[in-house]
């Protein structure tokens, strides 16, 4: 008997035209639980180092997380992972909404993808019923209206739908796959539309199983309950109205310039009402009690679900207002056009053209308004026309290809991707770890449970610590000495990067929020998920008898799957930095003191090569022999990775469903009073 999940996977051959269903490997989900781990799984099996991005060798797979579609609330996100041509590694989105839990009630956990159609054509699943339909009709279209085009041909509403627009038609490296009031982003769109596979679409209506129902949906209404009444929980950003935070902080432009003082209170209050005016409601995701998408109908414009910071990026990109924003924002997500890659794209050419690399030959009849540039520009990207053409391989391609000094102006870009618009003043030492270790596309992929600022006061920053329920002691101890204007110690630092990593790596086999889980805890400390509570959710859905020390291996084994494909595929050290003026003040020797620190404590070389024993410990024995067969390894290193208990320094063994509460707690207010300026 399969608990919490279906034990199938839909295998799509789109070259032959084929399509399998095959039983899943139980041994897996024990290893690896679900969605990005046994994805990755999966891509170390089958897809050779050899292989490009764009061979039909490459995979794209659609994973739904372990927990999803089962009672537990805010478990709703579908794994979106294959090989990025941008960077030639594992790459790894997630997108929330409905998509996942449909396709888990047709009866899948995953659909595996491989070989490309001759032609567009698009995937009907409706339980059994599985169809590669021709999609020729659907070419160029939008996203959004694609979804709505294949609910009134198949005559269903309620069927959930992942599309490409454009951009993904033409293989654009940022473009992404589109889904309600959610999006798959970070390079993934580009393989979509690489298959000529237009969309997906699914409906389902099957039962599938869980070990203890009765149990599990007592524990999951009383779960729901705390976290609709968290103010720690949700992606309070997307709600609250005062965006200091981001307007303050991040950088506008080409990532390029940070405007302290910039938010006011007039503004806020502008911003505000004109928001009210366009917005028809808030929504949320399947099976969550929080609403965190904001539904909005510009003038002139469809209605479309605002999706996480898109609402700030485009108009910071191009110094403009919240109104820019909201409307290029129909445009671009039809186009399927990432928030975060997109503006910074087109910021870029337009460093170029006012620097005069980029020419009027490139750019015939370019406007000057910075607005305009932008509509103008993001339609030369996604048809690929002209200089779009180029600028649609990303920053760091459309820089070398340019060339004549462009390259100077690909400043936020790490191991060839486009990063969050931020630089700051002084080097962050957890901070630092994470960007140059991570092997996800972005920092908000990787950051999340430890704070992101100390608590000033003493008296207030013991009793954070005493009603913390998601630290380990440890964490605990290296908050109570870390110091405002001050950084934490080495040793903090590397745990602190190790902790945020894998409580990222959980959520993403299991398929629950990071906005309830592994992104909320730097925010307040009141993640409703957390790694001492969700064993028991995760035992009472399958079966398995698992504690915190076992849900934080199999994190580990993920983390060191994902590394172990990317290694295999050229990763170097060299290749792990941040970009060079990220922070103003850097530390040189120390940060090399802290990447050699957390390579030893990962039980990785000194080159950041998983070990042998490393490998071996955690079950993976065939890429250890792999890497010694290729030369990557030699087989006789004695390091293995630091392990330690989660139940360390006086913590009991027991199973814990608490959720940290508060009566009132603002983004706002936290950041205000506890935000370091200039960090």
């Amino acid at each position: 008997m399969r608990y919490a999940e279906t034990g199938v996977n839909l295998e799509i051959d789109l070259t032959e035209g084929k399509i399998d269903k095959t039983e899943t490997d139980q041994r897996l989900m024990k290893l690896h639980l679900g969605g990005n781990g046994t994805a990755a799984r999966i891509i170390w099996d089958r897809v050779s180092p050899e292989a490009t991005a764009f061979s039909p060798e490459n995979l794209l797979i659609f994973s739904t997380g372990l927990l999803v579609g089962t009672p537990v609330p805010a478990c709703n996100r579908t794994m979106v992972d294959t090989i990025s041509p941008q960077t030639n590694f594992f790459s790894h989105s997630i997108f929330g909404g409905y998509f996942g839990p449909e396709l888990k009630h047709a009866g899948y956990d995953k659909i595996i993808i491989h070989g490309k159609a001759q032609n567009l054509v698009y995937l009907w699943i409706h339980n059994d019923k599985v169809e590669i339909r021709d999609a020729s009709h659907l070419k160029g279209k939008g996203a959004q209206e694609t979804a709505w085009i294949i609910k009134e041909e198949l005559k269903d509403p309620r069927i959930q739908v992942a599309a490409i627009g454009l951009a993904g038609e033409n293989r654009l490296f940022m473009s992404t796959i589109e889904h309600s009031n959610a999006s798959a982003s970070r390079g993934v769109g580009v393989i979509m539309g690489d298959k000529r596979l237009k969309a997906i679409a699914v409906r389902g209506t099957k039962d599938f199983s869980v070990f203890n129902p009765e149990a599990l949906f007592q524990l999951c209404l009383k779960h729901s309950q705390d976290i609709h009444a968290s103010p720690f929980n949700g992606d309070l950003m997307a709600i609250e109205w005062n965006d200091a935070f981001h307007h303050d902080n991040f950088a506008w432009g080409n990532a390029r310039v940070r405007r302290k003082g910039f938010w006011n209170q007039e503004l806020e209050d502008k911003w505000k009402d004109y928001t009210l005016k366009i917005r028809d409601r808030l929504q949320g995701c399947y099976n969550c009690p929080k609403n965190c998408h904001l539904v909005v109908k510009p003038p002139g414009r469809q209605r479309y679900i605002l999706k996480c910071f898109g609402k700030g990026t485009w108009h910071m990109a191009a110094f403009k207002d919240l109104t820019f924003t909201f409307d290029i924002l129909a445009l671009s997500q039809e186009y399927g056009v990432d928030s975060y890659s997109g503006p910074q794209t087109i910021a870029f050419a337009i460093e170029l053209f006012d620097a005069g690399i980029l020419t009027d030959k490139d750019l015939p009849d370019f406007p000057d308004d910075s607005g305009d540039r932008f509509y103008y520009l993001l339609e030369m990207l996604v048809r690929r026309k002209g200089i779009g053409d180029v600028l649609a391989n990303g920053v760091y391609a459309a820089a070398r290809q340019i060339g004549n000094g462009a390259e100077a102006y690909d400043h936020n870009t790490i191991k060839k991707f486009e990063q969050i618009p931020l630089k700051l003043g002084k080097v962050n030492y957890p901070y630092y770890l994470m960007y140059c270790t991570s092997d996800k596309m972005a920092i908000n992929q990787t950051e999340g449970s430890f704070p992101q600022d100390p608590v000033k006061e003493i008296a207030d920053r013991q009793q954070f610590v005493d009603e913390w329920i998601s630290a380990p002691e440890r964490f605990k101890k290296y908050f109570m000495e870390w110091e405002p204007r001050t950084h934490p110690s080495v040793e903090a630092a590397v745990n602190i990067c190790d902790w945020n990593e894998t409580m990222h790596y959980v959520d993403d086999a299991l398929g629950i929020c990071a906005f309830c889980s592994s992104f909320r805890g730097q925010f307040g400390g009141g993640s409703a998920y957390h790694i001492y509570n969700i064993p028991t959710f995760i035992n009472l859905a399958t079966g398995m008898d698992m504690d915190a020390d076992d849900l934080w291996q199999v994190a580990r084994r993920n983390r060191n799957l994902v590394r172990s494909i990317n290694i295999s595929r050229g990763l170097k050290k060299g290749d792990e930095k941040p970009p060079e003026n990220h922070w103003k003040k850097r530390e040189p020797e120390k940060e090399q003191e802290l990447l050699d620190a957390y390579y030893k404590f990962k039980g990785w070389t000194k080159e950041g090569i998983p070990t042998s024993p490393t490998l071996q410990r955690l079950g993976l024995d065939d890429i250890a022999k792999a890497f010694i067969e290729k030369g990557i390894l030699k087989g006789d290193e004695d390091i293995c990775y630091v392990d330690q208990s989660c139940y360390s320094e006086g913590r009991k063994k027991e199973p814990v469903t608490a959720v940290r509460k508060a009566e009132n707690f603002t983004l706002t207010d936290y950041l205000s009073k506890n935000k370091e300026p200039g960090r």
